[in-house]
């Protein structure tokens, strides 16, 4: 089983951090969930983002996610993989350059990696995405393209692998996104 690092923080999409950070686990897996200037027991805030016939999606309070590791004392070579869901957290998260220096560690090092929707604004400020073809958040396009990736429509409930590199939409490719991630774990 694998060890995996999930990164996360305040207004991190409540079902994105939950639901892989639950999943994962009952998989077999530890999952360590972290956020920089956060200790083990901090809680995050988490926002509910739902499709409900707006121009772009709805934000609603979601809940207080608890941090199961201190950001400050891990040590990426102890992880197998990484996790990075959306929100509105990746747009704060990618200033944060220990948090870049992960991303770096587990994409150069070709270690599998699960970004969903706005998680990909990390990658994109990371690393160069020439030769990925990546999904994300439509409104993520132009950072994907600009990073030099593909971007990839997808439906919402659909998911892509591109080397150790699971992508997606939204919190609704779920399954097939957790699918995915788990095939690059074996």
């Amino acid at each position: 089983m694998a060890r995996i690092l999930l990164l996360a923080g305040d207004f991190v999409e409540d079902y994105e951090v939950m639901v892989p950070f639950q999943a994962l686990q009952a998989m077999g897996h530890t999952v360590d969930a972290v956020c920089p200037d956060k200790s083990e027991g901090e809680t995050i805030k988490t926002a509910i983002h739902d499709f409900d016939g707006a121009q772009t999606y709805s934000e609603k309070p979601g809940h207080l996610f608890v941090l199961n590791a201190t950001f400050d004392e891990i040590d990426v070579d102890d992880y197998d993989a990484l996790v990075v869901p959306g929100g509105r957290a990746p747009e704060y998260l990618r200033l944060n350059k220990e948090v870049l220096k992960i991303v770096r560690h587990f994409f150069e090092g070709n270690k599998p990696m699960g970004v969903i929707c706005h998680g990909v604004q990390i990658l994109a400020a990371a690393v160069s995405l020439k030769g990925r073809r990546i999904s994300a958040y439509p409104a993520c396009a132009p950072e994907v393209r600009l990073a030099g990736g593909e971007f990839v429509e997808l439906e919402v409930d659909a998911a892509i692998t591109c080397g150790k590199l699971a992508t997606a939409p939204a919190w609704p490719a779920h399954p097939e996104w957790l699918r995915q991630f788990a095939a690059l774990l074996d």
